[in-house]
C-alpha cells in the first residue's frame, strides 16, 4: 500500500458552462465556446460509443417524430374550431335565420386536441425514458473505460500533471458528455423535426405568410451576433476573474493559520476586494449586454407577428384563407422561433461537448505501463532478498539520475538510505516497487526479476509508511483495516497497540468509530502518522519501506514508535529513508547516495571510520550544521 497525497476535487462548474444555465455562456451571447482540435474525428469516435445502442436511438428518433407530429398538427385542428366559432358568431351578428354556434363540433375538436396532446406527452416521455438509458449506459461504459485506463497508467503520468487537471477530465468532462447526451441530443432531434414540421404546416396555410416569417430570421441572427460579439470579451474577463477569485479564496482558506499568525488579514481582504471588483465589473457588463438579446429578439419577432396579422387580415377579408388559419399560423410562428434559438444554443453545447470528449480521449490514448508477463511468476512466501544489478534510470531519457547501481540486500536486513535532496533515495524505492521502468539493468526479489511478476503481486509484498500521511474519509477502524482485507477487530486493536495509537484512539469520544473528516484534520499530524504505522503493522508485509516515519511525532512518542518499528522490522527486509541519522545507527547496511550513485556503504561505525561523505553528514547534525541537516 502506498501513501498518496490527497487533493480535493475542483469545485465549481466545468469549463465551457455559462452563467445563464447549461451550455456555454448560457445561450447565444455566452462565453467563448471550447472548440475541439479535431471535431470530425472526435465526433466519429464518440458516435462509436453510441453504435451498440443504435436501435434504441432509432426508437428515440421515431418517438420524437410521432410526439412532434401530434404537437404540430394541433394548432391546425384548433384553427378549424376557431373558424367554426367565428362563423357562428358572425352569422348571429348578421341575424341569419337559424344561426347558432356549433358547440358540438367545437367540443369534438377539443376532445381530439386533448387526445393529441396526451399522445404527444406519452411519446415524449417514452423518448426521454429511452434516451436516459442510452445516455447513462454510454457514459457508464466511458467512465469504466477511463477508470480502467487510470489504473494502467504509469506513475510518471500522475507526476507530470496536477490532480485537478486529471479530475477535471475524469469528472467534469465526462459529466459534460453525459448532460449533452441526456438533454441536448433529444432537444436537438425535437427542434429539427419541429422546424421542418412547422415549415410544412405553414406552407399549407399560406406560402406568402411563411416568406414574411422567414425574412425575420436573418434579422434575429444579425442582432444576436452583433451583441454576442460585444459581450464575448466581458465573459472572458468574468471567467478569468472568477478563476483568480476561486484560487485566492482556496489559498487563503488552506493557509488561514499562516495568514493570521503573520497578521496579513487586511492585505488578504484588500486583494480579495480588488479581484472581486474586477469580477463584478466584467460580470454585470456581460450580463447586461447579453440580457439585451431577448428584448431585441422579442421586438423583431413582434414586428413579424404584426406583419403576419396585417397581411393575414387582408387575406381573410379577400376570403383567400380562413380566420382559424391565421390563429394557427401565429401559433406556428411562435413554435418556429423557439427551436431555432434552441438549435443555435445546442450547436454551441455540442462544440463544448466534443472538446470535452477530445480531452477524455486524450487521456484514454495516453501511453500505458509496459504489459505484464503472460506467465507471471508468483513468490508464495517471499523472504526479502533484493538485488540491484547494473541499474540505470533517468526520468528523462537523455539525463541519467541513477547510473550503474549495484546493491545486494539479504533477507531480514535493515537498509538505511541517506543522502542530500535529489540524490535518488525516493527514486530507488519507486524503481523497487516498479512505479517506473528501468532504462537498463535488473532488479530481483528472491532471485525473480520484478518484470516477471505482476505489479499487484510485487507491491503486495511491501508495506509503506511515508512522511506524507494518507487517510481517507471514514472511521479510524476502517483506516487501520485498510492494511489487510478481512482483518478482525482483535487484529486491528493489536496493530494500534503495537503502534502506540490505541491510547489516543480510546480518548476520542467515539473511539475506533471516530470518523475522520476529508483532510483528517480532526486529529493531529502525529496521530495521523501513528494510524499509518498501525496500518502497516496490520498488513504484516515481507518488505518494509519507511520514509522518516517518526518525523511528525514528539520525542517521547518517537521512542515508543521506534521500539514498535524495531519489533516490526525484526525478521523483515526493511528500507529506511533517513533524514535524522541518529535513527539509523543500528541499520545492517547504510547506503550513502549522491547524484544517483551509491558512493559509500557500510555500517554506521564503518562509515564514520572512513571519515568521508557520511561522516560529514553525521557530524554536521550534531555541530549546528543546520543547512546540511535540512538537505539530508
Amino acid at each position: 500500500m502506498s501513501e498518496t497525497r490527497r487533493d480535493s476535487a475542483p469545485k465549481g462548474p466545468p469549463p465551457g458552462f455559462g452563467p445563464m444555465g447549461r451550455g456555454p455562456g448560457g445561450g447565444l451571447a455566452g462565453m467563448p465556446v471550447q472548440k475541439a482540435k479535431d471535431f470530425k474525428g472526435t465526433l466519429k469516435r464518440l458516435a462509436g460509443y453510441l453504435k451498440p445502442r443504435r436501435y434504441a436511438l432509432l426508437a428515440v428518433l421515431l418517438t420524437a417524430i410521432v410526439s412532434t407530429i401530434f404537437s404540430i398538427v394541433s394548432p391546425k385542428i384548433m384553427g378549424h374550431a376557431t373558424t367554426r366559432l367565428f362563423e357562428g358568431i358572425t352569422a348571429k351578428m348578421q341575424r341569419v335565420a337559424g344561426a347558432k354556434i356549433d358547440f358540438a363540433y367545437i367540443s369534438q375538436i377539443i376532445i381530439i386536441l386533448i387526445g393529441l396532446y396526451l399522445l404527444s406527452a406519452v411519446f415524449s416521455y417514452i423518448q426521454q425514458y429511452i434516451m436516459a438509458g442510452v445516455a447513462q449506459k454510454t457514459v457508464y461504459d466511458l467512465r469504466k473505460e477511463v477508470d480502467d485506463k487510470l489504473s494502467r497508467l504509469p506513475l510518471k503520468f500522475f507526476d507530470s500533471r496536477t490532480h485537478g487537471e486529471i479530475l477535471s477530465r475524469v469528472v467534469n468532462d465526462v459529466d459534460n458528455i453525459s448532460s449533452t447526451l441526456q438533454q441536448s441530443l433529444t432537444q436537438l432531434i425535437t427542434s429539427v423535426i419541429t422546424i421542418l414540421g412547422v415549415i410544412v404546416m405553414m406552407l399549407t396555410i399560406s406560402p406568402l405568410l411563411t416568406v414574411i416569417l422567414v425574412i425575420t430570421i436573418p434579422v434575429s441572427f444579425m442582432v444576436t451576433k452583433a451583441i454576442a460579439k460585444r459581450s464575448q470579451k466581458f465573459f472572458m474577463g468574468q471567467q478569468k476573474a472568477l478563476g483568480e477569485l476561486n484560487g485566492h479564496v482556496e489559498e487563503m482558506y488552506t493557509g488561514h493559520k499562516i495568514v493570521k499568525s503573520y497578521g496579513q488579514e487586511q492585505k488578504s481582504i484588500a486583494l480579495f476586494n480588488g479581484i472581486n471588483e474586477k469580477h463584478y465589473n466584467s460580470a454585470w457588463k456581460a450580463q447586461f449586454i447579453s440580457g439585451i438579446i431577448m428584448p431585441l429578439l422579442t421586438f423583431v419577432n413582434n414586428i413579424g407577428y404584426v406583419l403576419i396579422c396585417v397581411v393575414g387580415g387582408f387575406l381573410v377579408t379577400n376570403n383567400r384563407i380562413q380566420i382559424g388559419d391565421i390563429q394557427a399560423f401565429i401559433q406556428y410562428a411562435r413554435q418556429f422561433s423557439m427551436p431555432i434559438v434552441q438549435t443555435a444554443n445546442i450547436a454551441n453545447i455540442i462544440q463544448s461537448t466534443i472538446a470535452s470528449a477530445e480531452r477524455v480521449f486524450e487521456l484514454l490514448d495516453e501511453e500505458e505501463e509496459i504489459l505484464e508477463a503472460v506467465e507471471a511468476t508468483v513468490i508464495p512466501s517471499p523472504k526479502g532478498e533484493i538485488k540491484f544489478e547494473n541499474v540505470k534510470f533517468g526520468y528523462k531519457e537523455d539525463v541519467a539520475l541513477i547510473d550503474n547501481m549495484n546493491i545486494a540486500v539479504k533477507p531480514g536486513q535493515t537498509i538505511a538510505i541517506v543522502g542530500p535532496t535529489g540524490a535518488g533515495k525516493t527514486t530507488l524505492v519507486n524503481l523497487l516497487m516498479r512505479f517506473y521502468e528501468l532504462n537498463e539493468g535488473k532488479i530481483s526479489v528472491d532471485g525473480v526479476d520484478i518484470t516477471d511478476m505482476k505489479r499487484g503481486n510485487l507491491r503486495s509484498m511491501f508495506g509503506m509508511v511515508l512522511q506524507d500521511t494518507w487517510l481517507f474519509n471514514g472511521t479510524i477502524r476502517d483506516n487501520i483495516a485498510y492494511g489487510r482485507e478481512g482483518a478482525t477487530e482483535e487484529e486491528i486493536i493489536h496493530a494500534a497497540q503495537a503502534a502506540h495509537a490505541d491510547h489516543f484512539i480510546r480518548t476520542l469520544p467515539d473511539g475506533y468509530n471516530t470518523i475522520l473528516n476529508e483532510e483528517a484534520s480532526n486529529i493531529s499530524q502525529g496521530q495521523k502518522q501513528l494510524l499509518t504505522i498501525a496500518r502497516a503493522i496490520l498488513a504484516d508485509p515481507a518488505i518494509l519501506i519507511l520514509d522518516e516515519a517518526t518525523s511528525s511525532v514528539d520525542t517521547r512518542t518517537e521512542v515508543f514508535i521506534q521500539k514498535a518499528m524495531n519489533r516490526l522490522m525484526k525478521g523483515r527486509t526493511s528500507f529506511v529513508i533517513a533524514h535524522r541519522l541518529s535513527t539509523i545507527k543500528g541499520a545492517d547496511l547504510i547506503l550513502v547516495m549522491n547524484n544517483g550513485s551509491v558512493i559509500e556503504k557500510g555500517t554506521h561505525e564503518e562509515l564514520l571510520a572512513q571519515n568521508g561523505f557520511y561522516a560529514d553528514l553525521y557530524n554536521s547534525q550534531f555541530t549546528g550544521g543546520h543547512a546540511q541537516k535540512d538537505a539530508v
